[in-house]
């Protein structure tokens, strides 16, 4: 079965009507459309439909051969691009000894990325290298849905002439997620400053007053810069969705 979008869809329903295929192979066909069970997994096929990107797999909780089911499963089913997300060593394994090699980046492993690249110019700005982990994550999500993100990295305001250098990339971006943790204050910083949507994601990098991130996350939520959007801790996964929902 090929990959369960509009497209697809259509095309299914023109071969109906032009009388190439006959309504029990398409009922055959719509019969698995919505998930298949995989073991211990449901497994959503067309979340694509419904949200314009497919399911992604969140790998702490699975076992090394539920994740590898589930993988299978959206790439025999034409489903791309498919993204394991905080994936362990063994999890990996697991996976790519079943379906072959993938890229495997940020704690990620990400099948089947679009050959074109979007247009739209995004930034993922972290306030200080330890924010690093979180931003590789939201790259690489934003990698499979179509985005080349432009990295800007330690740039925080402890230092703030280093992010007054790159204020011309800030003005430029359709897109910009920032990446902070301490008090969280960079996100008020370019959110006071773009026009561009503005998707912050507190980290629990930080002392004992940050709180493992509760203090930056917060802080963004408050912040005088108005619209400024919010993710959870460390969420560089939902930074990315967010993202990519914006730019539809």
């Amino acid at each position: 079965m090929s990959a369960v979008d509009e497209p697809t869809l259509r095309a299914l329903l023109d071969d109906l009507a032009a009388g190439r295929v006959d309504a029990d192979t398409v009922i055959a066909r719509l019969r698995t459309l919505p998930f298949a069970d995989v073991g211990g997994a449901l497994v959503d096929h067309h979340r694509a439909l419904r949200q314009g990107r497919p399911e992604a797999v969140f790998g702490p909780g699975k076992s090394p051969e539920q994740c590898a089911r589930i993988v299978a499963e959206l790439l025999d089913n034409g489903i791309g691009p498919v993204l394991m997300t905080r994936a362990s060593a063994d999890q990996v394994k697991a996976v790519e000894a079943l379906v072959g090699p993938g890229v495997h980046e940020a704690g990620c492993l990400l099948y089947r990325a679009p050959d074109r690249v979007r247009p739209e110019r995004v930034l993922v700005m972290t306030a200080g290298t330890a924010d690093l982990p979180v931003a590789d994550e939201c790259a690489i999500t934003l990698r499979a849905y179509g985005f080349d993100a432009v990295r800007i990295t330690d740039v925080g305001v402890a230092g703030l002439h280093r992010f007054l250098d790159r204020v011309d990339d800030v003005l430029a971006a359709d897109a910009v997620v920032v990446v902070a943790g301490m008090e969280g204050a960079l996100a008020s910083v370019v959110g006071g400053l773009a026009a561009a949507p503005v998707v912050a994601v507190p980290t629990s990098v930080g002392y004992g007053s940050g709180l493992d991130g509760v203090t930056a996350l917060l802080a963004m939520t408050a912040s005088c810069a108005s619209g400024v959007t919010v993710v959870g801790i460390d969420n560089g996964f939902g930074a990315a969705c967010a993202v990519a929902r914006i730019l539809r």
